[in-house]
Formats: C-alpha cells, structure tokens, sequence
C-alpha cells in the first residue's frame, strides 16, 4: 500500500524591528511555489536553511542549497523556485525554508560606515550564491534573535553586535571593493570607560550604537578593540558580569526570578542558560549547593 502524504502548506513570518528602519526580516517554507521574474528596490540577503533555492539571476541559473547564503542587488531582476528532489519537509513538491533579510541602500551605507568607521561608498554584493559557512551561521544567530526573541526584554546590545557582525562579514568578504577596517588601536581608555559603563548601568538595554558614540569609535571598530582588550565582545562580557550580580544575588538567598530581573537578565530561564553556559550550574543547582555545604 502506498502511504500518500498530505500536501504541505507555505509558512511565511515576517517582522520589520522598530530599531530598525527600512530592514524587514522574514522566515517562509515554500513548497511547489515558483516566484515570477522580479527585482528589489533594495537589497536581499539570506540563508537556506532546508531543501534549495533555484534562481535564474544575471543571465545564470543558479541553485543555493541547505547551508548556502542567497544574494541580490536592486533592480536586479531574479525568479525562485525549488530545486532538487523532496521538498523542505523530506517529501512532495520541491521546496525550500529559508531566512531573509531585506533592507534598502540606506541601511546597507549605514553597516558599512559602521565598519569602517568612515562614510564609504555603497557596497554591492558580488555572487548571488555564498558558500561561506561562518557567514551563513552568522546571518542565522542575528535573524533568530530579532525574530524569534524580539520580545525579549534586555538583549538589544546582544542583537546589535549579532546583526553588525554578520554584516562585517557580508561587506568585507563579499562585496565588490569592501572598505578597508581601521587599524586596531589599543583604545584602553576608551575600553575602561565602556566597562564602566556597562558595570553601572547593568539591568538596562543599552544599544552598541549608544556605547560606540560614548568611545568616540565606530561599532564595528568598539567590537573589535573591546574583544582584543579582554578576549570578549562587549554582550559576552555583559552576560558575564550579570552572570556574577546574579550569583551574589542567589548566594545572599534572593529568589531566582528576582536575581535574574535584578541583573538584567530577560527571565529566569534566560539566566538559568547564560549560568549553566558559564558555569555548569543551573541557579537551582547553586541555592542547593550552598544550603547542603
């Protein structure tokens, strides 16, 4: 007997951030679709994340499988359609999953001043296929923390410094002519004063774009200075330091809930992963620890 399967259906969430003007990020699994022959008046970027995409752009037909990043440049007319065999679900129709970002020039400008820490010329992205694994994974931390955790309270310099690093990369590795990185200086000051920073004001939201005016640096060129000083990006060394106030905060008998809202974190289950990360312990496992000691 043949087991027939039931045909799968197009999922599609989108989530334009208010952070964020003129990005839009969209997740969709498309099963059978097939997109006409269009163009952006922006820019789109995005990774494969199950089956693969078929596109015919700048007079070549091109395929970008599961673990791929796909590109295109406006008003560069493109189709879409599933390649391959099975659909993104193992089974009907070719399909695929995938994660988009669509933004205009203006961002893009933005990202790259932001790199290189200078106005530069806008960069256009030079293959409309990327096999470059580091960026893909890059692309899909920042998308799933903006869309997937775009509630979540306390993480925007978490999605900040996720969101400039993938496009770090994106516009110094696959852009034609990317702009040159300043010259990693010492910076100490500047590094001190950050630290400060983030130290005194610990429970609070603060953006990258807020701490890089504050070191008279540029985000990208803060990130990097920030990490050679003491091996962290400025969120990981955050997530450290709540990590410490909330253990104190536990050690002294303060209830989970209130040590993690108190040190910052967005929930208890978010300081309960960020502490078992950095510590092997749960914040229950600690409280237990101290009281049978």
């Amino acid at each position: 007997m043949t087991r027939r399967h039931a045909p799968r259906r197009d999922d599609v969430r989108v989530l334009r951030p208010a952070h964020e003007p003129g990005l839009e990020l969209m997740r969709a699994s498309f099963f059978g679709q097939r997109f006409a022959r269009h163009s952006h008046e922006g820019f789109g970027v995005g990774v494969i994340e199950t089956g693969a995409l078929g596109f015919r752009y700048r007079g070549e037909e091109l395929v970008a499988p599961a673990g791929a990043v796909n590109t295109v440049n406006p008003d560069e007319p493109h189709d879409g359609y599933g390649a391959g065999g099975c659909g993104a679900g193992g089974h009907g129709a070719p399909g695929w999953t995938y994660r988009m970002f669509y933004f205009p020039a203006a961002f893009l400008a933005r990202m790259a001043e932001d790199v290189a820490g200078a106005p530069t010329p806008l960069p256009f992205l030079n293959s409309g296929v990327v096999r470059d694994p580091e960026l893909a994974a890059l692309l899909l931390r920042a998308h799933a923390l903006h869309l997937d955790h775009a509630a979540a309270p306390g993480q925007r310099l978490g999605r900040d410094s996720a969101l400039l690093a993938a496009f770090a990369r994106l516009i110094t590795r696959h852009t034609y002519a990317p702009p040159n990185l300043p010259r990693a200086r010492p910076e100490h000051h500047a590094v001190a004063r950050i630290k400060e920073r983030l130290r005194e004001r610990l429970d609070e939201d603060l953006p990258l774009a807020e701490l890089a005016r504050m070191a008279c640096l540029s985000p990208w060129h803060l990130v990097r200075v920030f990490a050679r000083h003491t091996g962290l990006t400025p969120h990981a060394w955050l997530m450290q330091q709540r990590a410490r106030a909330a253990r104190d905060l536990l050690l002294r008998g303060t209830p989970i809930a209130e040590a993690a809202a108190r040190s910052g974190f967005a929930d208890q289950s978010h300081l309960t992963r960020i502490m078992k990360r950095l510590t092997g312990l749960t914040p229950g496992q600690l409280r237990n620890s101290v009281q049978e000691s």
